[in-house]
């Protein structure tokens, strides 16, 4: 929650592959409605001007956005949390635990998939399972992709449900992370777990197809990576 008590849903903008608001918009619909926090992590100041997007919030380390344009930004009032260049977190990370300090219970990321560096794209898939003491709903969009956290609150807390709403057709892949993922029961997808194990390495839950607008999974323990893959939308989004 944030300091007011309300609900509290940020956006944070990474120096990645963003993809154009026209794509956002067609792909996700909703995607910066009632966005109360917008962060910018280093370049991906540019990234959310392009969007039409003025961060309320710049984090990082002026390795990618020149330093000029942060002492002009803080010149304007832009709130900076400056970083130095030798840190143990990315400036995605700096911007997401930002994020949460401030009291944000759903995170949208874009900017952290695709891009020259895929270590950075594994590592921005790594911070949905950052602590969150809110227990919020952390989530990472490019032009096609949605990639989210399913975590089971342990062997005494019960299994956990996640509700997997979208449109007929698309993909659903679901990955374990870690140890296996016990317990996995899904609704709504055209090959069904129920109530199975998934262990990683093999690629059982990759390419599972939504077969009902409202989908779900269910988890009774461990984790599981939610990657969904719009199918229907994305030619329309790119103008074909």
């Amino acid at each position: 929650m944030s300091e007011s008590g309300a609900a509290l849903r940020a956006l944070i903008v990474a120096d990645g592959d963003v993809p154009s608001r026209s794509v956002l918009d067609t792909t996700w619909p909703g995607w910066n409605i009632n966005v109360g926090l917008v962060v910018a992590a280093d370049g991906g100041w540019d990234k959310a001007t392009s969007l039409g997007l003025r961060p309320d919030l710049l984090v990082g380390d002026a390795d990618s956005l020149p330093e000029e344009r942060f002492a002009r930004l803080a010149a304007d009032g832009v709130a900076i949390e400056r970083s130095p260049a030798a840190k143990d977190e990315s400036d995605t990370e700096l911007a997401l635990l930002a994020a949460i300090r401030r009291g944000a219970t759903h995170v949208t990321v874009i900017g952290a998939l695709g891009g020259k560096r895929f270590d950075h794209a594994l590592a921005n898939v790594g911070l949905l399972g950052l602590p969150n003491p809110l227990g919020g709903v952390v989530e990472l969009l490019d032009g096609t992709t949605r990639v989210r956290l399913l975590r089971a609150p342990g062997p005494d807390g019960g299994p956990v449900r996640f509700r997997l709403d979208g449109s007929v057709g698309d993909l659903v892949s679901l990955l374990p992370i870690g140890a296996s993922a016990l317990g996995v029961r899904t609704e709504g997808l055209l090959y069904p777990l129920r109530d199975e194990p998934l262990t990683p390495g093999p690629a059982r839950g990759l390419s599972n197809v939504r077969t009902l607008a409202s989908a779900s999974v269910t988890l009774r323990h461990g984790s599981l990576l939610i990657i969904e893959t719009r199918t229907q939308v994305t030619a329309r989004g790119d103008g074909t």
